[in-house]
């Protein structure tokens, strides 16, 4: 048996949700189907997986073999760090770094390397296990990050993105040309009805989360485009999945789509251009340029930028030839 007790702070959670981010190595389905056999109890009464937890309860949990709860190892990884002082820290994410352990992830992540370098680091009450993040990068996507490593930075660096007062723009290349120089994307995002792993925009507004993200054309490359996005909201993939819904998949991008040839010709000698630049760019092409909030301490406004990197900038310089190439 292994008790949860539900911190003073969480929020109303169905059980089952609430337990996913609890337990270590236990799928939801398994969870669901332990609430159904009666075999997780809430203050000593069996419940249904649409309960909803609330601050004070008592979890029990009888399996055979206890999920353990989350135990976050310390691990030696080179972390390229932007800014540091005692309440924060800035990072220069490299592309192919897991953000925090999860399924098939239980290590070498960048919480890894945090409990490393800094030692003990806050988590959030309602984001147990991914000690300091109040923001994420996908695995394969590159930049700035900023992490709390203490309680009020972590709390007041939450309001702000809650808030939506965090500046941050991305540089992406894209396929396609535009029709306008700038724009905005406006569509609710969700999880994909059917392939759970990846997001999808709702328009309707009927399933998943508001999302708004705003565009501007840097470099019109032919038949890609590089492009600065500005994020309001912070929903899982927004960028990959709103560049996606308006026919603009991110190079490289595998999940949605942008690692086939989406525009351009017919030709082999092409098809050949492209398939090396995907050799180059194993991943989307997608980049945190820059991070601006107000330090939580000083309420100084603090702004940080960070250059493209090789594997996006190699694929960027080969476009130009090619266009040039192409106009001469």
């Amino acid at each position: 048996q292994e008790e949860i007790q539900v911190h003073a702070g969480q929020q109303a959670l169905r059980i089952d949700k609430y337990l996913l981010s609890r337990l270590y190595q236990i799928s939801r389905s398994r969870i669901q189907q332990a609430i159904k056999a009666g075999s997780i109890q809430v203050n000593g009464a069996t419940v249904k997986s649409n309960y909803k937890v609330r601050p004070g309860d008592l979890i029990s949990v009888f399996v055979p073999h206890p999920p353990q709860s989350i135990g976050l190892e310390p691990e030696n990884i080179p972390l390229d760090i932007v800014y540091e002082d005692e309440y924060l820290v800035v990072i220069n994410k490299t592309p192919g770094l897991v953000v925090h352990p999860g399924i098939g992830n239980h290590s070498g992540t960048l919480v890894n390397a945090l409990l490393y370098h800094f030692g003990q680091i806050p988590e959030a009450e309602n984001n147990i296990g991914r000690p300091g993040l109040v923001h994420r990068l996908d695995k394969d996507t590159s930049g700035l990050m900023v992490i709390a490593r203490e309680e009020y930075t972590l709390a007041h660096l939450a309001k702000q993105f809650f808030k939506r007062s965090i500046n941050r723009r991305y540089t992406a290349l894209v396929w396609g040309r535009f029709d306008e120089e700038q724009g905005r994307i406006e569509g609710h995002i969700g999880r994909h009805q059917r392939q759970r792993q990846i997001m999808t925009v709702y328009p309707e507004g009927d399933v998943g989360k508001p999302a708004l993200t705003h565009y501007e054309v840097l470099e019109d490359l032919g038949y890609v485009s590089l492009v600065e996005c500005r994020l309001e909201t912070g929903r899982t993939h927004q960028i990959r999945v709103h560049m996606k819904y308006i026919g603009h998949p991110l190079f490289g991008d595998k999940t949605y789509g942008g690692d086939r040839i989406v525009k351009g010709t017919v030709f082999t000698r092409y098809k050949q251009f492209v398939e090396n630049n995907f050799k180059l760019l194993t991943r989307q092409a997608l980049h945190a340029r820059l991070l601006g909030f107000e330090h939580p301490k000083t309420g100084k406004y603090m702004e940080f930028s960070s250059e493209i990197p090789d594997d996006m900038q190699q694929v960027l310089e080969r476009w130009r030839t090619y266009l040039s190439a192409l106009r001469h």
